[in-house]
Formats: structure tokens, C-alpha cells, sequence
């Protein structure tokens, strides 16, 4: 560090005593030394393009254009992002309470039941316990010819294996007839 102070030429600005030493307390906040303090506060102000004359205050002409200007992306946001994005979320949610509302206000009407009597009843019940077991029958006479053909093939090495002797046509039929 001492080595950088001497590639440089110094040189001294009278200033008061008073000024001085509230400089070098604001130096040493800031940064290591008080030349570069004073660089740091000549870059902000050129850098945002400010003087030490200009107030920061609201009033300045500066300012509220800059002010302006993030009220009008603030604007702009709201208009072409924030707004219609409501809109389409309240029209959905309005289109959901219609659908409800409907939904409420719909009446299911069934018809008016066609009363029977016992003995239909139970002829209808017969006729439909009769067809179950008639479907159950034809049921296990198929899959009983279909495991009469099924033989079980021993091996000398390895596991046994069960070997079905049916033509592929005919183990199709019956794979398309129980299809469920």
C-alpha cells in the first residue's frame, strides 16, 4: 500500500479545520483512505449525473420526471398485465357459479315408477337367477375342455411345464368368447 502511495503525486486543498475532520470520520465510514473517499463521492455524482447544488427533494424537475416515469411502468404493468389477468379470473369464477346455480336448479326427473306386482317380481328374479346359472354352466363346461387339454410335461433338467394342446385357432375362439 505504501508502494501505490508513492507512484502517485499528492497534492494539498485547503479546507476548514471543521470540514476537515468531519471529512476524514465520513472517509473512514466509507472506505480506507481519503483519497478514495472523495473518488467514491466524485463517481456517484457523475454517474447519476447530479450536483451537490441539486435538492433530492420531490421538488426537483428531475426527480419527478423519474418519479413519473416508474408511475408509468407501474401503470402500464397494471394495464396490460395485472388487469386482464383479473378479468379472466373473474370471469371463470363467475362461470363456475353459473354452472353451480344450474346444476341446483335442475330438477332430475326419473319418470313415474311402473308398479308390478309379487308374482311378476318373482318371475322377473327366476328369469334372471335361471339365466346366470345357465351362463355359469356353459361357463365350466368350456374351461373344463380347455383344462382337459392342458398336459403336464416332465423334464429331466429343470421345472416341469404345462403343455396345451390346442390349435391356435380354437385357443383363440375362446380367448374372443370370455373376453370381458
Amino acid at each position: 500500500m505504501i508502494d501505490d502511495y508513492r507512484k502517485y503525486k499528492f497534492s494539498a486543498i485547503s479546507i476548514k479545520k471543521e470540514i476537515a475532520s468531519r471529512f476524514r470520520r465520513f472517509s473512514k465510514e466509507i472506505s480506507k483512505s481519503n483519497t478514495e473517499a472523495l473518488e467514491s463521492m466524485l463517481n456517484f455524482f457523475e454517474m447519476n449525473d447530479l450536483s451537490p447544488e441539486d435538492n433530492l427533494g420531490v421538488k426537483s424537475e428531475r426527480t419527478n420526471k423519474r418519479i413519473n416515469a416508474v408511475i408509468a411502468i407501474l401503470k402500464n404493468i397494471e394495464k396490460h398485465q395485472t388487469k386482464p389477468t383479473t378479468v379472466m379470473l373473474q370471469s371463470l369464477f363467475e362461470e363456475t357459479i353459473k354452472v353451480e346455480k344450474e346444476e341446483e336448479t335442475e330438477i332430475l326427473d326419473f319418470g313415474t315408477p311402473k308398479l308390478i306386482t309379487e308374482n311378476e317380481e318373482l318371475v322377473y328374479y327366476k328369469q334372471k337367477y335361471d339365466q346366470i346359472n345357465e351362463q355359469h354352466f356353459c361357463l365350466r363346461n368350456e374351461i373344463t375342455g380347455f383344462l382337459n387339454k392342458v398336459k403336464i410335461e416332465k423334464r429331466a433338467f429343470g421345472k416341469n411345464y404345462l403343455l396345451l394342446n390346442l390349435s391356435i385357432k380354437d385357443f383363440e375362439k375362446f380367448r374372443k368368447k370370455n373376453d370381458v
